[in-house]
């Protein structure tokens, strides 16, 4: 399908729809699941689901990269704010993601120094002016984050800041969808792919999911018309009986990706073993930064105990995380947990399902 230029055409998106109207669907219900936060929320705030015929479906994975980090990750991010002279360095959306017994917000309203970034250059400005601290940033996020955090290690090292540091819980988001191909609990149809991890990794990255699932990949633009145009190439795939990898958002993805940012992860990271909110534990699915840079590791630098998990009780993101379970399927959503007061992090996050269902469910 030939993308326009103009991608709010209104006619477009209207002939789209009624194209996916009269479409005789080869099974019903097809379930097309996204795999980004910013898809999520696009989703929601445009109506799309329900504009969508009733015999599309779609479902919302694990797309939010705080929403996915596990609870021993949260807690050992509240272990490093606790230290003395420790300033930890954070995106804003992981500052009310509860642990098991408290917040890094809670932690910086009892004394501990935590501070708010929107970079990495950030964080390593903030490690030269303070001098006699050590400066941990955390490293949250999917392959979309993680070459600025490698390129942030290596001006470090350039640099000799020795009292900077990162706490490596990155995660790499092909393995966590053969993940839930190989679950039980799902039955999906087609992945919707995001764009901007897309932008990093290339369309080549899913290859994988989709020649040994048979499972048809349309990586997409953040626009409703993006999204209307990457279900309709997903319901073409299906109509066909082919399973590729197909780019609708061509304006920023191509086939191998950035090789510059790829080659900067390699240089600074290699692939772990990773445990997921929802998931468990998915093999070679996180980032840690490779033996040579380990002065810059804050898992090597600090010797942080083992911590054994508590989650909320009643709290069921691990569920909405794997596509098996909507928020108003959980007792708590709407009731006792509310973006004022959320009791889990998909209701923190900007990007996460529950706090975009309670947003635009009305």
């Amino acid at each position: 399908m030939k993308y326009l230029d103009e991608y709010r055409d209104p006619q477009l998106a209207k002939s789209l729809l009624d194209a996916l109207q009269r479409r005789s669907l080869p099974k019903t219900p097809i379930r097309l699941m996204e795999i980004c936060g910013t898809h999520t929320v696009a989703i929601f705030r445009c109506g799309l689901r329900q504009l969508l015929p009733p015999g599309i479906q779609l479902i919302s994975g694990p797309g939010c990269p705080v929403c996915v980090t596990a609870g021993e990750d949260i807690d050992r991010a509240i272990w490093l704010a606790r230290q003395p002279g420790v300033i930890v360095a954070t995106f804003g959306d992981l500052l009310r993601v509860p642990g098991s017994h408290s917040s890094l917000h809670q932690e910086r309203g009892a004394g501990a120094d935590v501070r708010i970034v929107y970079g990495t250059l950030d964080a390593l400005h903030m490690a030269r002016e303070n001098p006699h601290h050590e400066v941990v940033f955390l490293g949250i996020g999917f392959e979309t984050t993680a070459p600025t955090v490698a390129a942030a290690v290596r001006q470090a090292a350039i640099e000799k800041l020795d009292n900077f540091s990162v706490f490596s819980a990155h995660k790499l988001l092909p393995p966590a969808m053969n993940a839930l191909l190989e679950s039980e609990d799902l039955s999906l149809d087609g992945f919707i792919c995001p764009g901007h991890v897309s932008t990093v990794i290339g369309a080549q990255a899913y290859r994988h999911v989709a020649t040994r699932h048979k499972m048809p990949c349309v990586i997409t633009g953040f626009e409703p018309l993006d999204l209307l145009q990457g279900i309709t190439m997903l319901i073409d795939q299906l109509a066909k009986g082919r399973a590729e990898v197909a780019v609708q958002y061509t304006r920023a993805v191509n086939r191998e990706g950035n090789p510059a940012a790829r080659k900067l992860m390699d240089e600074i990271f290699t692939a772990t073993d990773a445990t997921w909110r929802g998931l468990g534990e998915i093999p070679a699915s996180g980032l840690r930064l490779q033996p040579q840079w380990h002065n810059y590791d804050a898992s090597v630098r600090f010797a942080m105990p083992h911590i054994q998990v508590k989650e909320h009780p009643g709290c069921r993101c691990g569920e909405v995380l794997r596509g098996v379970l909507t928020p108003p399927g959980c007792a708590l959503f709407g009731k006792v947990c509310t973006p004022q007061h959320p009791l889990g992090p998909c209701m923190v996050s900007s990007e996460g399902t529950c706090g975009a269902y309670y947003r635009y469910r009305q």
